[in-house]
């Protein structure tokens, strides 16, 4: 707990004790209002426990939550149903007593669902057996049900408990949940037969219409429809949303069947529950003499059929009532309102009484009846238990008309205040008195005086009611009002109109009395008062209920009460007494309180309404509380926890204290410098007075805290670095001594085999010409794979690499294989890889080395020349020669310089080559046609000139030679030759050649080789051509 002190400004103190403005209400709805916006919802004072219902699901109710705290000291964790619940638990194990938790506050504030959180906690954390599972499932299914019979939705709360629970859980010698027993206290019968305006009547009316089955509905003669029964519609809120009657059915029935209900049990009880809707229907009108006579009979016949009682007997009880005079009885007839009195008086008593058998059946599916093995037993196990008590009670309740059952409500309260403050005032004396400290009396205020004014005995307001409802004559509210100021009208804590000043008089009503309660003034309406203190039941009624075949009423109206001739006691007696009990039971109990606070009317989370809050601080008396506590001394711990949290802050205590702990705590708060009169020292305990000293404690902590933890990292740091070093050493030098002696047993290993391995080389080298054999078989094969290996990587990659690795002797056969299978290889890759053009081109080459080869100058630096398809586009020839030769496919063509035989003159023309012929055109005429069929020859030199001649035959169709120069000599003459055939006719001459130039003349060409190329005619006639010696200039390059 005094770890979350740092946050406090923001989240508030989880105890209200360490308020320093303890007597302040604005300070005490601070801290709460801070935590209820954190999700905060729980804060203690003391050992109390304040919630405020959040109305909406929150996270810290899980089983791993309850884990968190089971078993856990009380302070030391944050504020939670779950504290309570644990600290009960394993105290109650240890000390072997037994406890009470006692949740109160006012409807919608939360209790029943503190109540189910509890019991959930026991049932998760309690050790059990598989036998003792069936006693932990009844305790958890006997809620729903008792929520069915005793909840109804009020203007508050849609599932307001109008009854007061008190259950015991039993637990054996182990601390498993065995049993458990429940009280009821003062169920709102008159709810049965009226709601206010908003309101419900009890959840199972409308669970049975809207969950029942079909068939159980028409035994039962009922319709699903809440708006046909008098009894649910009063309220006009038959249908809620938040409520699901029809999922909630199932439950009940679900309990029913694990709380071991019979069959027979089910349905008497809810033919009792139906027979009440039945009453609520059935209507009376007055006949001639003004008596009630029934208008309908449909429902009193449904009503004696559930009943089991005779249908002229039930109407004589609703319409008449039996008097005793003397030794005679007479009936006499009721008008309308006593007719209604008893219909409504009717059906109280039979939800009332059948409400009474519903808690006593739960309480015998509950009783103990595991011996000490744990075994079930057909008889009651009577040995030793404890048991934690969970009384879930009515706060104070404050409307604008509070009525009879307000004044009871109240009234119980007071009782619960009286005890609250007694005990923790006793609580406070005994830890005082144990701890060897003085007691210093506190003042508070001591509601005795208002108790006395309502259960004093002769005197009190109760017994002056039981006076006015017994006396004979005409008794009402207003007697009963006036007998009040008589006899208790000089109390400081009692008021009426007539006894108020002018200034108060105008707030009470003639009917009103008003009542000064701890939690500040309530005023009551007296209206009403008389007929629910009697709440009798007509003589004659109640002997046709002790007749009823029904067997739940069988057992809830017995024959005997009809020869007791006294007055049954009054409720408000019954309640006095059974109160009495209560506070009886509690008192032999250990107590927790839980208070449940609701912090708006609109059931809105996260919404803090101020006033309504102060409001129930304030009657729930948590201020008076809160000031009891804080009179002596706001914080105490034991020596040692005190000493084991703050040592640090004194050097003598850290980080050791070496000696008794109440020495340490001496010596640390005289180093703190704790003033005297802020603490005192128990014989277990330091007590500081003042919430401040603590705050300065732990502010002081939390500063020295982070100097500790940094020292704490390092040398925490530190320890674990030398170890993990150190760990590290150890595990190098054990890996090297192995890692040293694997290389060591490797080394050796390989050395071995190297020697063998050289041996058997050696032998296989001596022996390696010698046919196979064992003895050469490895160097063979060894020989044989390097080879291979070598040869994978120098196989030539192309048909023109001639390089081959020289093999090994014993490989040569082999290798010649490889060789000729890689070549086949290459040429078939290489052929395949040939195009239909690249093949056209290869053959082009193949004739042109056949003509030039070594023949001509300049041939090898064409050959890696490709050939062109043709020099010329049609484009570039006049559309008059094309037309002239297109019965022929142009295959090729060149521009050329066409020398005159006759001169010599150069003149530029165009070759083109056709499949047929060979013509020389100019412009757009034919100068000259060659026939290929008629071609001679073709000439020309071994010099790197381009002039060529085309040699025809000496008839009149030719002219003569044509003598032509071109720039790509050795593709025209290759296209030419093979276009004409004639690859043979190409000769290459050296020095000159002679061509013919008409019928009976030559002419001569003249080659030589020069500086630069030139072409002219020489003084002798001849057509000289000269050519540069690429030769000579290949070996001395410029």
């Amino acid at each position: 707990m005094e770890g979350a002190l740092i946050a406090r400004d923001r989240v508030g103190v989880q105890d209200f004790v360490l308020l320093d403005s303890h007597t302040s209400e604005a300070a005490f709805l601070d801290n709460l209002r801070k935590r209820y916006r954190e999700n905060l919802i729980y804060t203690y004072i003391g050992t109390l426990l304040v919630s405020v219902n959040p109305y909406k699901e929150l996270d810290f109710y899980s089983v791993k939550q309850m884990e968190i705290y089971q078993g856990v000291n009380f302070f030391e964790l944050p504020p939670h149903i779950y504290a309570i619940a644990d600290n009960a638990y394993r105290v109650m194990c240890a000390e072997c007593n037994d406890h009470f938790i006692l949740i109160s506050g006012e409807s919608g504030a939360g209790k029943t669902e503190a109540s189910k959180k509890i019991l959930q906690y026991f049932a998760v954390t309690c050790p059990t057996t598989e036998q003792l599972q069936v006693v932990r499932d009844r305790l958890l299914l006997s809620n729903p049900v008792l929520e069915a019979f005793g909840n109804a939705k009020t203007l508050r709360n849609d599932n307001s408990s109008r009854f007061g629970k008190y259950m015991d859980i039993q637990f054996d010698f182990k601390g498993a949940p065995v049993g458990g027993h429940i009280l009821s206290y003062l169920i709102e019968r008159s709810r049965v037969v009226h709601q206010n305006n908003g309101e419900r009547n009890f959840h199972i009316f409308y669970q049975l219409l809207e969950g029942a089955e079909d068939d159980l509905l028409r035994w039962l003669g009922l319709e699903r429809n809440p708006q046909k029964y008098m009894y649910l519609i009063q309220g006009r809120c038959a249908k809620v949303s938040s409520i699901n009657d029809k999922s909630d059915w199932k439950i009940v029935r679900k309990a029913f069947s694990v709380i071991d209900f019979t069959e027979t049990d089910i349905e008497h009880l809810f033919g009792a529950i139906a027979s009440v809707l039945h009453l609520g229907n059935i209507q009376y009108e007055e006949d001639s003499n003004g008596h009630a006579i029934i208008t309908n009979g449909s429902q009193i016949k449904w009503i004696s059929k559930l009943l089991g009682v005779h249908l002229s007997i039930l109407q004589e009880a609703l319409t008449h009532r039996k008097i005793e005079a003397r030794s005679e009885e007479v009936l006499s007839p009721l008008n309308i309102d006593l007719a209604f009195y008893a219909r409504d008086a009717a059906a109280k008593a039979i939800y009332g009484r059948t409400f009474t058998w519903l808690v006593n059946k739960i309480n015998g599916s509950l009783a103990n009846k595991f011996n000490m093995k744990g075994i079930l037993s057909s008889s009651l196990d009577l040995t030793r238990k404890t048991v934690i008590g969970l009384l879930d009670i009515y706060g104070f309740e404050v409307f604008e008309t509070n009525s009879f059952e307000q004044f009871c409500i109240n009234y119980c309260n007071e009782k619960l205040q009286q005890l609250l403050i007694e005990m923790t005032l006793k609580a406070e004396q005994e830890e005082y008195e144990l701890e060897g400290i003085e007691w210093e009396p506190i003042p508070y205020f001591n509601n005795k005086i208002i108790c006395d004014l309502v259960e004093e005995k002769h005197k009190g307001i109760i017994s002056i009611l039981d006076e006015e409802c017994l006396r004979p004559g005409e008794a009402t509210d207003l007697s009963f009002l006036e007998k009040l100021e008589e006899k208790v009208g000089d109390h400081a804590h009692f008021l009426t109109r007539k006894l108020a000043d002018q200034k108060t008089r105008k707030s009470i009503d003639w009917v009103d009395f008003r009542l000064l309660h701890y939690a500040g003034e309530v005023t009551y309406c007296a209206v009403g008062f008389l007929e629910k203190n009697n709440d009798l039941l007509y003589r004659n009624l109640k002997e046709v209920l002790c007749k009823s075949k029904n067997g739940i009423l069988k057992e809830c109206f017995f024959p005997s009460e009809l020869d007791n001739r006294r007055r049954p006691e009054t409720v408000a007696t019954q309640f006095k007494n059974s109160l009495a009990s209560l506070i009886e039971i509690l008192m032999s109990k250990e107590p927790s309180y839980i208070r449940c606070i609701k912090p708006n009317d609109g059931k809105e989370p996260g919404k803090f309404d101020d006033v309504l809050i102060r409001h129930q601080v304030k009657y729930l008396g948590l201020m008076e509380h809160l000031r009891v506590r804080r009179a002596g001394f706001a914080y105490r711990r034991k020596y040692e926890l005190f000493l084991q949290r703050y040592k640090s802050l004194c050097p003598a205590t850290w980080p050791y204290w070496h000696g008794a702990a109440a020495n340490g705590v001496e010596r640390l708060i005289k180093h703190i410098g704790y003033k005297p009169e802020e603490y005192k020292l128990g014989r277990t305990k330091i007590f500081i007075r003042f919430p401040r000293t603590l705050f300065a404690t732990e502010d002081a902590f939390e500063r020295s805290k982070h100097l500790l933890v940094t020292r704490i990292q390092a040398r925490y740091k530190g320890c674990l670095g030398k170890r993990e070093y150190k760990k590290q050493r150890e595990a190098a030098i054990k890996l090297e001594a192995c890692w040293r002696g694997a290389l060591a047993r490797k080394e050796a290993k390989k050395r071995i085999w190297a020697v063998e391995t050289i041996k058997r080389f050696i032998k296989g080298f001596i022996n390696r010409k010698n046919p196979l054999c064992p003895e050469n078989d490895e160097f063979v094969r060894f020989v044989q794979y390097t080879y291979l290996t070598k040869l994978r990587d120098h196989v030539p990659k192309n048909v023109l690499d001639k390089n081959w690795l020289k093999p090994p002797a014993i490989l040569e056969e082999t290798s010649a294989m490889l060789k000729k299978i890689c070549m086949r290889n290459l040429v078939r890759k290489y052929c395949q890889g040939i195009t239909a053009e690249k093949k056209a081109q290869l053959q082009q080459k193949v004739v042109a080395s056949a003509i030039f080869r070594g023949k001509k100058d300049g041939y090898l630096q064409s050959i890696s020349q490709p050939f062109a398809d043709t020099q010329l586009s049609e484009r570039d020839i006049n559309p008059k020669v094309l037309q002239l030769i297109r019965g022929e496919k142009v295959k090729y063509m060149t521009p050329v310089i066409k020398y005159d035989r006759n001169g010599f003159k150069a003149r530029e023309r165009q070759l083109v080559l056709t499949q047929s012929a060979a013509y020389v055109v100019e412009m757009a005429k034919i100068k000259q046609k060659i026939d290929y069929a008629t071609l001679k020859g073709i000439s020309i030199s071994n010099l790197s000139d381009g002039l060529l001649v085309i040699h025809v035959p000496e008839d009149n169709k030719q002219k003569g030679d044509a003598i032509l120069q071109c720039g790509h000599i050795f593709e025209t003459v290759t296209k030419l030759c093979m276009l004409a055939n004639r690859q043979n006719a190409v000769q290459v001459v050296q020095g000159s050649l002679q061509f013919h130039i008409s019928s009976g003349k030559e002419g001569t060409i003249t080659f030589t080789t020069g500086q630069e190329p030139q072409i002219y005619k020489a003084k002798n006639g001849h057509l000289t051509v000269v050519s540069p010696d690429l030769r000579t200039r290949i070996l001395n390059p410029i």
